[in-house]
C-alpha cells in the first residue's frame, strides 16, 4: 500500500507540472531530433527514430508516452548532420580575419580556430568571437599581425560538449593586411590604444568584450580604484582616472548597444567619458567594433587629459551631442575606420545634430583617418579659441559622403588634410580661420561649391564672411583634383586671387614653402610651414588626388569592415548640382528603427532569448516562484543558476513556508531569468540577514530580510553585493 501512495504522489505531481513521463534525450546532433521549446524557456529532445507518432490535441502535446500539457511553446526537426560545416565567406581584411558559414543541423555550438602569422598551430579563439545571426554563424578574429596569412578552422559541438570534428572545415589562405598607422598620432614610432605597430596586442593587454547584455554588469580590477572588481563599462572606464593603472585594454564592442544599456555616462553632454587625471595622460585604451556590424546607438564619447587611445571599426548612430568628442589636453589620439551617421535631430542648424568628431582645446598629434561621414551637417571642427598651439593634426582618407560643411573647420591648429574624398558635398569643404595653418593635399574634390575657405577672403568674402567673420588662417595647397561640372564653382589662388584676396596659396612642389610675406587679409598671420618642418613633421605616402576615390570607397577604404551592415544609397540627380543640406528623413528614419540581425553568440546560456530581450518565448502566466535545493538548484528551470547551495544557512519564511535550503551568493553566483512581461519581483534572504544583492549590476539593499522591486520586460542577472543567503523568488504579474 505504501508504494502504490508514492506512485499516486508521483503521477500527481507529474501531471502537475504538465508532463507525465520523462522519455526525452540529450540533444544530439548525430541523429535526427524533434525539439519541444517549452513556455518556461527550456527544450526537449527527442530522437525521432525512438517516437513512432506525435499526436496534437487542443494545446496537450504526445510525444511517445510523454505528455505535455499547454507548455509546448514551438515545435522544431533537426536532421543529422552529415556534411562539413559549409564555408560561405571567408576574407582577411586589416589586422584581422572573419567567417561566415552555414548553421547545421541543431548544431547549437561552434569553436573555431586561428592558424598563421602568431599562432604557429591551430589556437581556439575567445568564444564571444563566434556569434549567430540565425541562417549563419559568423567568427572574426582580430589582432592579426599585419603583412601575414592566416586560416580559420570551424568545428561543431554536439549537445555534450564534444567536438564533432570530422565535419570541420578550413578557409583557404586569407591575407591580411595592416591599417595605415601614418599621421601625427604616431610621430616618433608612438603606438597608440592597447595594440602594437604590428597589429597584436602590448605585453599585458587585457581584453574585454561588450555587449547589450553585459555593459552593465562586465567587470575588471583597476589598480586605485575605491571597490574592485570595477563593474560596468563606464565604471571601468572612470577607474582610470585616478592615474595609477596604465594597462592596455581593448574594449571589445559586439552587436548593438544602446544608453539604455550602459551602467552609466559620465559627460551629461555625450555620453561615455573618457578622462585622464590630468593632461595628457597615458590611457592606453582600445574602443573598437567586432566584424562589420558593431554599433552603438544614442550616445558618443567625451575624452579629456587622455593620451594613448584609439577608436576603431564603430558605428555611431543619433549620438547625444558629438559623436566623438577630443575636449581639453589629449595627445596621440587615433580615430579610425568610424562610421558617423546623424546625431539627434535638434532642427534649424542642428537637425542633424552638431559635430560627428571634434578635436578642441589644446588636443594634439591626433589622427583623423579612414572615416566615413553620412551626410553629416557640422563634421569635424579642429580648435576653438584657446589653443596655445600649434596643435598639429592629421587628417587623412576620409569620405565625406554627402556631409554638408567642416571638413574640418579649423582654428589655431596645424592640419595636414590629405587624400580625402569629398564626395557631393552640399555647403564647403576645408575651412581655415584664427591663425590657423592648414595644408590641403592630393584631396578629390567632386561637385564640392566651395572646397577651399579662408575666413574673410577669397570666395569666403565674396559672401560677404558666410564661412565665418573671424580671422583668417592661411591654406596651402597642392596636388587637388577639383571637378568643375559644379555650377558656380568658386575657388582662388595667389595666381588667379579675386578683388578681395584668394582662398589658398598653391604650390608647384609639395616641399615648396609659403613665402613669410603672404598674409591673411583679415589678422595678417602668416603660414607655419610645418609640413616642411622634418622636426615636426611625420612620414607618408601620398597617392594621387584622381587615385583616391577608388582608394578610399574600396575594401580597404573608409569606414568599417565591408562597409558595415548599414546601406543607404543617397538620391544623387546626376547631371546637376547636389548642393541640398537638408535633412534626409527616409535616412533619419532607417538611423531610428535601426536593428541588428544579431541573435547571439554561439555556446552563450540562453544566448538567442538574451540578444532579443527573451525572443518569442513568453513569460508563463501566473506567479513564478523558485526555492533551492541543499546544492544550489533551482526549483524552477525558469532560472538559470550558477553557484552553491546549503542548509545550514538559517531559514526563511514565505507565506508563512519556512524554507531552509538556500543559495549562497559568492563571487561566482548568477541567477539569470529573462521576462516579457511587467512582474513584481520579491527575494527572501535569511529571516536574520538585510536584503542585498547587485540587479544587473546596481546594487540595492533593503530593509529588512525581504526586497521587492517591479522589473520591466528584458534580461536579468542577480549577482553577489555581500555574502548572504537567498532562500526563495517570487516574479508576481503587474496589473496595468
Amino acid at each position: 500500500m505504501k508504494h502504490i501512495t508514492s506512485l499516486i504522489t508521483l503521477l500527481a505531481l507529474m501531471m502537475a507540472t504538465g508532463t507525465l513521463a520523462q522519455n526525452d534525450v540529450k540533444q544530439d546532433a548525430t541523429k535526427n531530433q524533434v525539439q519541444l521549446k517549452l513556455a518556461d524557456g527550456t527544450s526537449k529532445y527527442y530522437n525521432t527514430a525512438d517516437i513512432h507518432e506525435m499526436t496534437f490535441d487542443n494545446g496537450k502535446v504526445m510525444a511517445g508516452q510523454d505528455r505535455y500539457d499547454n507548455t509546448v511553446a514551438a515545435i522544431s526537426f533537426a536532421k543529422a548532420i552529415t556534411d562539413r560545416v559549409n564555408i560561405q565567406e571567408a576574407k582577411g581584411w586589416l589586422e584581422a580575419a572573419y567567417v561566415k558559414f552555414g548553421v547545421c543541423g541543431n548544431i547549437r555550438n561552434y569553436n573555431v580556430y586561428v592558424k598563421g602569422g602568431q599562432y604557429a598551430d591551430y589556437t581556439k579563439i575567445d568564444r564571444e568571437l563566434v556569434r549567430n545571426y540565425g541562417t549563419y554563424g559568423r567568427a572574426d578574429v582580430v589582432g592579426l599581425q599585419a603583412a601575414a596569412n592566416y586560416q580559420l578552422k570551424v568545428v561543431p559541438v554536439n549537445g555534450d560538449g564534444t567536438e564533432l570534428t570530422a565535419f570541420a572545415s578550413e578557409t583557404g589562405l586569407l591575407e591580411v593586411k595592416g591599417y595605415s598607422r601614418q599621421g601625427f598620432a604616431f610621430k616618433d614610432g608612438y603606438e597608440p590604444g592597447a595594440y602594437k605597430a604590428d597589429g597584436t596586442l602590448k605585453a599585458g593587454a587585457k581584453v574585454l568584450y561588450v555587449t547589450k547584455n553585459n555593459a552593465k554588469t562586465i567587470s575588471t580590477d583597476v589598480a586605485g580604484a575605491a571597490q574592485n572588481p570595477c563593474v560596468g563599462l563606464q565604471a571601468i572606464i572612470a577607474a582610470y582616472e585616478k592615474g595609477e593603472d596604465k594597462t592596455p585594454i581593448a574594449f571589445r564592442f559586439i552587436g548593438l548597444i544602446k544608453k539604455a544599456d550602459l551602467d552609466a555616462i559620465g559627460s551629461s553632454e555625450e555620453g561615455i567619458q573618457v578622462k585622464g587625471r590630468k593632461a595628457d595622460s597615458e590611457l592606453n585604451l582600445t574602443f573598437e567594433g567586432i566584424g562589420d556590424d558593431a554599433t552603438i546607438h544614442g550616445f558618443g564619447f567625451l575624452v579629456r587629459n587622455s593620451k594613448s587611445v584609439e577608436f576603431r571599426n564603430l558605428g555611431i548612430m543619433r549620438c547625444m551631442d558629438d559623436g566623438l568628442s577630443l575636449d581639453t589636453d589629449n595627445a596621440n589620439i587615433w580615430i579610425h575606420h568610424m562610421d558617423f551617421f546623424y546625431g539627434p535631430n535638434g532642427g534649424g542648424d542642428h537637425a542633424k545634430g552638431d559635430g560627428s568628431c571634434d578635436v578642441k582645446s589644446d588636443s594634439k598629434l591626433v589622427t583623423v583617418s579612414y572615416n566615413r561621414f553620412w551626410d553629416t551637417g557640422k563634421t569635424n571642427m579642429f580648435g576653438m579659441k584657446s589653443e596655445s598651439g600649434p596643435n598639429f593634426i592629421s587628417y587623412d582618407h576620409n569620405w565625406f559622403d554627402h556631409s554638408d560643411s567642416r571638413h574640418p573647420r579649423v582654428r589655431t591648429m596645424s592640419v595636414h588634410v590629405w587624400n580625402n574624398y569629398f564626395d557631393n558635398v552640399a555647403k564647403y569643404g576645408v575651412g581655415a580661420t584664427s591663425g590657423s595653418s592648414v595644408f590641403v593635399e592630393n584631396n578629390y574634390f567632386l561637385k564640392t561649391k566651395k572646397p577651399i575657405l579662408s575666413s574673410m577672403q577669397g570666395t569666403d568674402a565674396l559672401g560677404s564672411g558666410t564661412f565665418s567673420g573671424e580671422d583668417g588662417g592661411m591654406i596651402k595647397a597642392y596636388g587637388n583634383h577639383f571637378d568643375k561640372t559644379i555650377s558656380n564653382f568658386r575657388y582662388y589662388t595667389q595666381n588667379n586671387p579675386a578683388a578681395t584676396g584668394y582662398d589658398a596659396y598653391e604650390t608647384a612642389a609639395r616641399s615648396e614653402q609659403v613665402p613669410a610675406t603672404e598674409l591673411t587679409r583679415q589678422g595678417a598671420t602668416a603660414y607655419n610651414n610645418f609640413d616642411t618642418d622634418a622636426a615636426r613633421m611625420y612620414n607618408y605616402d601620398a597617392v594621387a588626388a584622381d587615385d583616391v576615390p577608388a582608394l578610399v570607397t574600396g575594401y580597404y577604404g573608409a569606414g568599417r569592415m565591408n562597409h558595415g551592415d548599414f546601406s543607404y544609397t543617397f538620391p544623387d540627380n546626376v547631371g546637376s548640382d547636389d548642393t541640398d543640406a537638408a535633412y534626409d528623413s527616409t535616412l533619419g528614419s532607417l538611423l531610428d528603427s535601426y536593428q541588428t540581425s544579431l541573435l547571439g553568440i554561439f555556446g552563450e546560456e540562453d544566448s538567442s532569448e538574451e540578444e532579443q530581450g527573451g525572443g518569442d518565448t513568453p513569460t508563463p502566466e501566473g506567479t513564478i516562484t523558485c526555492s533551492f535545493d541543499k546544492t544550489g538548484v533551482p526549483s524552477n528551470t525558469f532560472f538559470t543558476v550558477v553557484g552553491n547551495g546549503s542548509n545550514s544557512k538559517g531559514k526563511a519564511t514565505v507565506d508563512g513556508v519556512e524554507y531552509t535550503t538556500c543559495l549562497k551568493m559568492e563571487t561566482a553566483t548568477s541567477i539569470k531569468f529573462v521576462l516579457t512581461d511587467k512582474r513584481q519581483m520579491t527575494l527572501y534572504f535569511a529571516d536574520t540577514e538585510t536584503a542585498s544583492i547587485k540587479i544587473n549590476g546596481t546594487k540595492i539593499t533593503g530593509s529588512a530580510s525581504t526586497y521587492s522591486q517591479v522589473l520591466e520586460p528584458g534580461s536579468y542577472k542577480l549577482t553577489k553585493d555581500k555574502s548572504v543567503n537567498l532562500f526563495y523568488i517570487k516574479l508576481e504579474p503587474v496589473a496595468e
